[in-house]
């Protein structure tokens, strides 16, 4: 069974990153897309929503389509939130999904080339990111100009996201008054 591995923080998860999903189950003939939400991630600053609200987003964005599924094992007390180490918990070889800004600082994640031993990697575009070099697969994306931060940026302004993240998880937005939400 092929499988791709889409992680970050998704705070909140977005439509973007459900079309790199449904994009990547065709363009690699994967038969599914795990979504591996991300506990305190050593590259950057913690995530706004707690854990069990970004699963819950998560939860709601991908109902529905059951070649998506949710893998918690980052979140859980004493992970290391390596990708080498979650890997090794992972069946087979999967493709691991990048962003092309991600991927541009690949060779500076721990244990890169471990990575590469234990999974394939795959790279979308994303606006102002060049994909360069390297033996990851180029996956034809549409570079969408959507970003979490944008989005919690909205919120806290009181905008609405509305064509942003599913319907589903701007409800959940409103109703627990996340990211500033007026």
């Amino acid at each position: 069974m092929a499988t791709g591995i889409l992680g970050g923080t998704f705070d909140p998860v977005h439509n973007a990153h459900l079309a790199m999903a449904r994009t990547a189950l065709e363009a690699l003939a994967l038969d599914k897309v795990v979504f591996l939400p991300t506990g305190a991630p050593h590259y950057r600053a913690p995530a706004l929503a707690s854990a069990a609200e970004r699963v819950a987003m998560l939860r709601l964005a991908i109902a529905g389509e059951p070649r998506f599924t949710l893998d918690e094992r980052e979140l859980a007390p004493g992970h290391s939130g390596y990708t080498v180490d979650t890997l090794a918990g992972f069946a087979g070889r999967p493709v691991l999904l990048l962003g092309a800004d991600q991927y541009a600082k690949f060779e500076s994640w721990h244990r890169w080339r471990e990575i590469l031993a234990r999974a394939d990697l795959a790279v979308f575009a994303r606006p102002g990111s060049a994909i360069a070099g390297g033996s990851a697969r180029r996956v034809p994306f549409a570079p969408m100009d959507l970003s979490a931060s944008a989005i919690r940026a909205l919120v806290a302004r009181g905008e609405r996201i509305d064509g942003l993240v599913p319907p589903a998880v701007a409800d959940y937005i409103a109703r627990r008054r996340l990211y500033g939400h007026p």
